[in-house]
Order: C-alpha cells, then structure tokens, then sequence
C-alpha cells in the first residue's frame, strides 16, 4: 500500500454505507413537501430491490431519467436543509464500521480519500464532511434561480466515476497505479479498473466473479456503526471546509463544459 501521491477512492452505497444515500431520504423529502406518496412508495421499492440485488446498468439509467423527472422544479436550498436536519437519523445509524476503519487506515498512511457516488451533491457533499474523507463527488444537476432545472450536467456513474478519477489525478497529481479503489457494483468496473489497487466491498454476484477471476481482493462488510461513535466533531468540521471548497460541483460543470465542447 504504497505512494505518496495516492489516493483511496470510495463508492458511497453498500459499500461505506448499508443503504442508498439517494432513496434513504425519501420519507424527509415527502415530509418536507417536493415528492408526492406515489413516489415514496416507488422510492420504497427501489430501496428494496437495490438491497436485495443491486443496480444492473439499465436499473441505473432508469433511475437517471428517474431522478431528473422528480427533482425539477425543486428548490436547492430547501433540499440542503433537509439533509442537514436529517444527517444524523437518515444516515448515521448506517455506516459500516469496517469501512470507517479503512478510511481511517488510508488517511492515516497519508493518502487523500475520496468518495465518488450517482447521489447527488447535496447529499454525497454532506455525508463525506461527516465522514472527514478530503473531497466528496456526485452526481451535479444544473440549477437555475435556485431551482433544480431536470438536466443532469454529470452523472458519476460507471465510465463517468472513472474519469472522475482521472481527472482528479491530473488535477491533484494522484498516481492511480499506486491508487485504491473500493465498490459494490458490476456497473462500478471502470472505477476499479482505473486504478493499481482495486477491491470488490459486498460484491454484486457479476462484480464477485470478476473480482475472483481477477484475483481482486473481495471484502464483506457487515457492522454498521453510529457515525458519532467512531467520527470526532473536530475531523468532521475541519473537512467540511474542504469539501465545500472542493466538492463535486467545480468539478462536474468542468468535465461536463469539457465533453460538451469536444462532443
């Protein structure tokens, strides 16, 4: 485990936390006013099939079009509240102690960690502060007078999520040969590919064979802690700036504005 420019780069659902970030604040959402029953109820099923098998790649192009429908027209601030008041019930009863140790683990040998999820930025942004990893990636939709406009400017997610990563290693000078990867999903390949060090973390049945096939390292997570039990306020809040600072909204509008141009 090795480089004093690597990096340790982290999908965020079922593999630092038991559930989805993006569905888990499906009942907050409703209380708070911008989603309707139906789409609790819909949200409480996807929630279901993502635990019990995962996400396959059309799943998530379904959920792109999914999200883009349902957002537009919400009001940014008022979704950053709602996480912000909720942080503490939605998602600290859910995070895998094995993979705050691990985080742990590679800040302590110096390494930038990095989460990379298809949740949005407002919610992704919030939990990586919590969690005190040095920058936090998701999914950047455009916003117009304060409100979300339905387009999808980035969507980290499979090919997207890798160059992420490439990106931020010609931004921060990472060397991704000597790089981490941590995943859950088939659809996550390239991420792991990327990168000198992958590991499968509670595998898809399609990522497990590749990560056996492969000789990758296969990790099974089963511990989820209370974020306040192992996290201090003091990490977390010195993150938090940096993350704000840094977060996925710079660097979504800069690779979005890149492809738009060459594409």
């Amino acid at each position: 485990m090795g480089g004093s420019h690597a990096a340790a780069f982290f999908d965020l659902d079922k593999t630092i936390l038991a559930t989805s970030s993006a569905l888990a604040f499906t009942k907050p959402f409703y209380k708070g006013g911008l989603i309707r029953r139906s789409d609790v109820i819909r949200s409480a099923y996807a929630q279901f099939v993502f635990l019990a098998s995962g996400a396959d790649h059309d799943q998530m192009e379904a959920m792109r079009q999914y999200m883009s429908q349902l957002v537009t027209g919400w009001d940014v601030a008022k979704v950053r509240e709602i996480v912000a008041e909720t942080l503490d019930e939605i998602i600290d009863p859910v995070v895998y102690e094995e993979a705050i140790a691990l985080i742990e683990s590679h800040q302590a040998a110096g390494r930038d960690v990095i989460i990379i999820s298809s949740s949005g930025t407002e919610v992704v942004e919030p939990i990586g502060a919590r969690l005190g990893v040095d920058l936090a990636v998701g999914t950047q939709l455009a916003v117009e007078d304060g409100c979300y406009t339905g387009e999808i400017l980035f969507y980290a997610y499979a090919d997207g999520k890798a160059q992420a990563m490439r990106d931020l290693a010609v931004e921060r000078g990472y060397d991704l040969t000597a790089s981490f990867a941590y995943t859950d999903s088939i659809t996550d390949l390239p991420m792991l590919e990327v990168v000198g060090y992958p590991t499968a973390v509670n595998p898809d049945s399609a990522l497990r064979e590749i990560a056996e096939t492969r000789d990758w390292p296969i990790q099974d997570f089963a511990k989820p802690v209370a974020m306040k039990s192992r996290i201090s306020n003091k990490q977390a809040a010195a993150a938090a700036g940096a993350s704000a600072a840094l977060g996925a909204v710079a660097l979504g509008a800069t690779w979005y504005a890149r492809h738009r141009r060459t594409g």
